[in-house]
């Protein structure tokens, strides 16, 4: 067996003892919010912030004309519902039309479309640490032919915030001190989840009203000022209700 001097051996175990500390860190926890800019830009321009062919599904009739690519026609929601919840087969009724559905779009190329849906939120408070905003965000209920209908991403942020620059922010916090509310949309862009797509339910608003919850994995997050008291940017468009 080679002998090994032990000025050798020390000098060995120095070396591989500092490669523990070259190894690179994560430079932040996963519950760590990642900062994003505020835009100014409108809906109308929303095009320019996502991939070359993604579909804004913004408007009723872009999200009916998705249902229509991908499903085809609107359920029987009256014969689904029935006498309603208390109907002892609503729930197989519901069940039923559900899977019937993910069959019948299995290998459907709308699967694969990249789109873009919009939710409301709204600014919170400020970070002086980070020098950023929280954003509060809550889902939009779309009504159309086919429903009301709800986009769901499969995973959010939990800790979403907004970074403006520096003029944005200075009025931002003159509005948010007189308490006035400053409202963004959060646009969502991604590809549907390849199984169980879409949801079929009932509105827990409105009795008998059907609900469709397209579920998608979302790749891509933007946060755009919406027209607010304080006139921060120029309005795209009414707000989506």
């Amino acid at each position: 067996m080679p002998v090994v001097s032990k000025p050798f051996t020390r000098l060995l175990v120095c070396f591989l003892l500092s490669g523990l500390f070259l190894v690179p860190s994560p430079t932040r926890s996963e519950d760590a919010a990642e900062l994003r800019p505020l835009r100014t830009l409108s809906l109308n321009k929303l095009d320019s912030l996502l991939p070359a062919g993604t579909h804004i599904l913004v408007e009723p009739s872009a999200i009916e004309a998705f249902l229509v690519a991908l499903e085809g026609t609107p359920p029987d929601w009256a014969t689904v519902y029935g006498r309603g919840h208390q109907d002892p087969g609503h729930d197989e009724r519901l069940f039923n039309l559900n899977r019937e559905r993910d069959t019948a779009r299995d290998g459907n190329p709308v699967l694969n479309w990249h789109m873009a849906f919009v939710w409301s939120g709204e600014v919170s408070q400020f970070d002086p640490t980070s020098r950023s905003y929280g954003v509060a965000v809550g889902p939009e209920f779309n009504a159309t032919q086919w429903g009301m209908v709800r986009f769901k991403p499969e995973e959010f942020p939990s800790n979403l915030r907004v970074r403006p620059e520096k003029k944005l922010a200075d009025r931002i916090g003159r509005s948010l001190a007189r308490h006035e509310k400053v409202h963004v949309f959060v646009v969502m862009a991604g590809v549907l989840i390849p199984s169980e797509s879409v949801i079929y339910d009932f509105s827990h608003e409105e009795e008998g009203v059907g609900l469709i919850m397209p579920v998608v994995r979302v790749e891509q997050v933007e946060v755009l000022l919406r027209r607010s008291p304080g006139n921060y940017a120029q309005p795209g468009k009414a707000p989506i209700k």
